[in-house]
């Protein structure tokens, strides 16, 4: 038993969904590695990397190679990819602080459900079955709803970064200009903008959540004899 570790080791990092989340993580690195000179090719790359992301979920489902290495490796490309276009949004736009706040809900978000859910003996941290809050059980719940709040999320993000200007300018300033001079922006903007509100709302009963699980940990930890 023990000769054979090695190989299924090995095996699990040569996962058809954990290849694709390596080369996520190249594609990523090229893609900030142009974004400051070109943004056509940026939101390609990106757009591209996110596509890989939804293929790696079909992947592991469709060839059953789902493991914890696979979905702790998504989530970090996800977050990292994410929270450095942030950075970047909050270079070009006043405040910055505001893509700065979002950075930061972001990851203590995902961060506490992770958490709680291996405090919880939970498998998954999808699993919000026991969750007092409808909005969190339809978000994990209905692949339709979750595809939509992410998707948004990210165009929403891009559509900032490609209509920024090299010089930072107010946030509202350009968001009202491209609603009423840009009429190929506009639609994608707001319908992008409404699924991106669902999703920061989500973060923050998300982080309810998982705050409480933490708490019920420790109170049950020190009920114990």
């Amino acid at each position: 038993m023990a000769k054979n570790t090695p190989k299924k080791i090995t095996s699990i990092y040569l996962y058809i969904p954990n290849i694709i989340g390596y080369i996520r993580i190249f594609v990523n690195c090229y893609a900030f590695a142009r974004c400051l000179n070109n943004k056509k090719l940026f939101v390609l790359l990106y757009f591209i990397s996110f596509v890989l992301d939804g293929l790696d979920g079909w992947c592991a489902r469709k060839f059953n190679q789902v493991s914890t290495l696979g979905a702790v490796l998504d989530m970090v490309v996800d977050r990292v990819s994410t929270n450095s276009l942030l950075v970047i949004l909050s270079q070009y736009y006043s405040p910055g602080l505001f893509f700065l706040a979002f950075l930061g809900l972001d990851i203590s978000s995902h961060w506490l459900q992770m958490y709680s859910t291996f405090l919880s003996g939970k498998a998954s941290h999808k699993d919000v079955k026991d969750s007092n809050y409808w909005l969190l059980k339809t978000y994990y719940g209905n692949r339709t709803f979750m595809a939509y709040c992410c998707i948004a999320a990210e165009v929403f993000y891009l559509i900032l970064y490609y209509i920024a200007n090299n010089q930072p300018n107010s946030l509202i300033d350009v968001m009202i200009n491209a609603v009423k001079h840009n009429s190929l922006v506009r639609f994608p903007l707001i319908l992008s903008m409404i699924g991106w509100a669902t999703k920061q709302i989500i973060n923050v009963i998300q982080i309810k959540t998982s705050a409480d699980a933490c708490v019920l940990y420790d109170i049950n930890r020190k009920q114990k004899p």
